[in-house]
């Protein structure tokens, strides 16, 4: 076994990246191949993957060994022809997409950060807006099974839609496999607008730009509506920007929401202080996807949540959500923004979007100084629930193994097939096995 797969002993922690969750593990591996890969996962019992930590929940660690893929990152093929590229599992979102354009290519929906790593952005639904699921773009899964074996799934696999979602329980992703269209120019406009408004025209959106995503700002009576368009090279338009202190916005979040935690009510003077300072001004410009629209830095560590609804019922839970969030009695107070953004129906069993059409509102709680003490994640997932949405994989929820066979019409499938491709539980930490063992 080389250096780098070297087991490091007894009595490590491993820390998110928020440094909210943490888990005492045994032995710690960081994989440079495959083969130091199947090797990790052949030869040990217990066993969880993690990259560059985003995730708000606790799917990876809490087991025995912690097999390290950060290093795992090398651009494996490129396929002119196909338009087609080929990566290891641990490589960033950003070098991807940068090695995409440099082909004149895009992955035509993209999450909002870009330090995410590909697998486990793959295995939790990630995704961005006015398209599908991040992996409805990938065309072949490589994939280390319990046992060490690898096998490959494509579109032609009857396992390929339990494969795309599947937390790291169904095997560890090693190389994947995305197909690329052209890339396009897509000319963004930025406004406030008032929360009756942009609801009324929100049909109206979707059925007309190619990019829609809205900044709800709780306690303020607005949003913050971004609208895209694609357009050609040769497109003219006078662009605005807003003003240099914006750039400060996430300082002074930070800033302001430290008081919240000790004073809840306080949270609504905060976001009007907000949406005042850093969302009036009018923006238009225009880039790449990639660089018109993700976030290359993530200024302030945070909790996250995030749920998603039926588009056909987003409009009665958005007038109850507002409702029970601007009620003087309501101690859930949300800091800016929620995050609100579309994703188009595909057949993934674990996927947001799984049959339906659907609309993804994230939850934020600034300075949180721990992972499980944010009264609003726990009253706005008990409304969506009511509303038969579902939560994030990879962020704050309490829902449990009886709310998910309710909300996933494959979910019982998903158990079986969990239970004969690793049959010793060995990708199951505690906190996994109260979700998907009854």
């Amino acid at each position: 076994m080389s250096k780098s797969t070297k087991k490091a002993q007894t009595n490590k922690e491993w820390v998110s990246w928020n440094k909210n969750i943490k888990h005492s593990y045994e032995n710690l591996i960081k994989v440079n191949n495959e083969d130091e890969l199947v090797n990790a996962i052949a030869n040990n019992s217990s066993v969880r993957v993690f990259g560059n930590r985003f995730s708000s929940s606790d799917i990876h660690a809490g087991t025995s060994t912690l097999v390290d893929v950060s290093n795992y990152d090398k651009i494996v093929n490129i396929n002119k022809e196909t338009k087609e590229i080929t990566v290891q599992a641990g490589i960033s979102l950003e070098k991807v997409i940068n090695t995409v354009q440099a082909c004149g290519w895009c992955i035509p929906c993209l999450p909002d950060i870009n330090k995410i790593t590909i697998g486990g952005a793959l295995a939790t639904a990630t995704h961005g807006t006015n398209g599908f699921i991040l992996s409805k773009y990938v065309s072949k899964f490589r994939m280390v099974m319990a046992d060490g074996t690898i096998r490959e799934f494509t579109n032609q696999d009857p396992e390929i839609d339990a494969i795309r979602v599947s937390i790291g329980l169904l095997g560890v992703f090693s190389e994947i496999t995305f197909t690329c269209e052209e890339n396009y120019r897509l000319h963004i406009k930025e406004a406030p607008m008032k929360d009756a408004d942009w609801t009324a025209k929100l049909d109206g959106f979707l059925n007309t730009y190619d990019f829609v995503r809205i900044l709800w700002l709780p306690h303020t009576n607005h949003g913050y509506v971004i609208l895209g368009n694609k357009v050609d090279q040769d497109f003219k338009f006078k662009s605005k920007s807003a003003p240099k202190y914006y750039k400060k916005r996430r300082k002074i979040s930070q800033k302001l929401y430290k008081y919240t935690h000790k004073y809840p009510r306080f949270t609504a003077i905060a976001n009007k202080i907000l949406y005042f300072l850093f969302f009036t001004a009018k923006q238009e410009h225009a880039g790449s996807l990639y660089d018109a629209t993700v976030t290359k830095k993530r200024g302030a560590t945070m909790e996250l949540a995030e749920w998603t609804v039926s588009y056909s019922k987003f409009q009665d839970l958005f007038k109850e959500l507002k409702a029970m969030l601007e009620d003087k009695t309501n101690k859930a107070y949300v800091h800016v923004p929620m995050d609100i953004r579309f994703l188009k129906k595909d057949n993934a069993w674990l996927s947001y979007a799984a049959d339906e059409d659907v609309v993804t509102v994230g939850c934020v709680c600034r300075n949180s100084p721990k992972a499980n003490d944010y009264v609003a994640f726990e009253k706005v997932e008990e409304l969506f629930l009511k509303y038969k949405g579902k939560p994030h994989w990879a962020k704050r929820f309490s829902a449990t193994y009886v709310d998910f066979e309710k909300l996933y019409t494959k979910w019982n499938d998903f158990v079986v097939l969990r239970s004969k491709l690793d049959p010793t539980n060995k990708f199951l930490n505690g906190y996994l096995t109260k979700l998907f063992v009854k």
